[in-house]
């Protein structure tokens, strides 16, 4: 289209950043919080990196406070985090843990006291162990009323307090890589017919939250967030163009078609019923995700990559290569589904050192499309870069490759919104390192260092890098300083 004018972000936009309580809590035996799926997972020998597990993590648990205050600092106008349903229920059901609502109540008033809007991920991948143990955890619908009554929990406990609400996060990821790779836990492989129904649990699981909100007098904004990554087709040949097609109703609209219209793509759910692989939905099921979609208020967006997708023959590359965990670049393999895609490297685009693409123009691109197909308002619940930061002798981190990616990444926002695409908030992952799930330490992502490897024992202090500063001057203009140059 051509080009509009863009010289800043609307007033009142949501300038955020991200966390997720395993990776950054620590504490994990502390207070009464149970033992979490990710707490067993990350002790079988070879899943991690150099075995790193979130036992101290970036130790928020006990830092919170000086964590909130650089965040005040900054100026962020939203802070985006989970709760660990295990701290809350640490049996995942039965009693609660009143140190696990006095701890988020703290992390929500120490937020508001600066003027920072709470935003709530209900579930950020770590599920109380003892669910698992007891009926096989996201296998079993026995999950949707436990999980339903612990977001029940948290409505009653914060919802005076928290306007923003995320049921769940990536739900796409934490599928695909617990039951298709075994990467994740429980660990499974290529258990298809599993996880579609584990997929069709956390829809239910998902739906009936958001009608217990509604239901509960819950007047703030509620939705899930969803890691989009969109597709271009390789080239104009046919059968890769419909591979495109293929790729985003069965990596894509499988997932934000039932948020936003409560029913399964169709043509993804006749090559599933044909495969043998598709989930058991009752008539019950579509009313209850039909009322649901009805009630969302946005569509949450984590983006870090686009795709391309070429047309897979059925003795191509399958599902399960090597994912680049080490960032040794070029060690990530091609995958794809025999028979419809596959998703060849980009030859337009740079990679990080994790072979993921850079692509700013692909956040427009989603945005766009999501405008389009749903007409929801957006969040960008996650945009960022993983990088080997290092810290000089006189404490400074000069990440001047994470002011140049979220720069450009800003810039093709402000244009779709600049285009119709309403965008509520921009939540930068992450806010302090973390633990980078399977990634280990090295793999940093925040604003602020923290001291601290793959081994235990570190300092665990904090230092402003320059990406801090310099996303601090944005907010402080509201984007205005990232068009000038543009502009004039």
């Amino acid at each position: 289209m051509e080009e509009m004018k863009v010289t800043k972000f609307p007033e009142g936009f949501l300038w955020g950043s991200a966390s997720a309580a395993y990776q950054i809590e620590g504490g994990w035996r502390e207070d009464g919080k149970g033992i979490t799926n990710w707490d067993q997972f990350v002790r079988i020998p070879g899943k991690t990196y150099k075995a790193t597990t979130g036992d101290v993590a970036v130790d928020h648990y006990h830092r919170y406070k000086e964590d909130i205050a650089l965040m005040a600092e900054m100026g962020l106008k939203t802070y985006r985090f989970s709760v660990s349903w295990a701290r809350i229920y640490p049996e995942g059901r039965g009693e609660v843990n009143p140190k696990g609502i006095e701890f988020y109540e703290n992390i929500i008033d120490e937020c508001l006291k600066y003027g920072i809007e709470p935003m709530v991920t209900i579930y950020h991948w770590d599920l109380p162990q003892a669910l698992v143990d007891l009926y096989g955890g996201w296998e079993s619908e026995e999950i949707i009323e436990d999980y339903v009554n612990y977001a029940k929990t948290l409505f009653k406990a914060y919802g005076s307090k928290v306007k923003y609400w995320i049921t769940f996060n990536e739900q796409n990821i934490f599928t695909s890589l617990g039951w298709l790779t075994a990467q994740h836990p429980p660990g499974k492989f290529d258990d298809q017919k599993t996880f579609y129904q584990v997929n069709h649990h956390v829809f239910m699981a998902h739906a009936k939250a958001v009608l217990a909100y509604r239901e509960m007098g819950g007047t703030g904004k509620i939705g899930a967030s969803f890691a989009y990554t969109p597709s271009y087709a390789l080239d104009c040949k046919p059968e890769n163009v419909m591979s495109k097609h293929d790729y985003d109703e069965l990596k894509n609209f499988w997932w934000m078609d039932v948020y936003a219209y409560g029913r399964y793509p169709k043509a993804a759910m006749n090559y599933l019923r044909k495969k043998g692989f598709a989930p058991v939905v009752t008539k019950d099921d579509q009313k209850i995700l039909k009322a649901a979609a009805a009630e969302i208020d946005f569509m949450g967006v984590n983006y870090y990559q686009s795709c391309v997708c070429e047309y897979n023959p059925m003795d191509g590359v399958t599902p399960y290569g090597t994912m680049n965990t080490t960032g040794v670049k070029g060690s990530a393999q091609v995958l794809g589904v025999p028979g419809i895609y596959k998703n060849p490297a980009n030859p337009y685009l740079m990679t990080t050192d994790w072979d993921w693409s850079i692509d700013p123009v692909g956040l427009r691109y989603c945005c766009r499309e999501i405008t389009s197909r749903y007409d929801l308002p957006i969040i960008i619940s996650e945009n960022g870069l993983g990088a080997f930061d290092k810290k000089t002798e006189d404490n400074k981190i000069h990440d001047e490759y994470r002011i140049d990616y979220l720069r450009e990444h800003l810039k093709e926002l402000g244009k779709a919104i600049e285009e119709g695409c309403e965008v509520l908030a921009y939540c930068t992952w992450s806010f302090t390192d973390l633990l980078s799930w399977l990634n280990g330490y090295q793999k940093r992502y925040g604003f602020v260092y923290v001291d601290r490897e793959e081994e235990e024992g570190a300092t665990l202090d904090r230092y402003k890098k320059d990406s801090f500063y310099w996303y601090q001057d944005v907010i402080k203009q509201d984007g205005e300083n990232l068009f000038n140059i543009i502009n004039n």
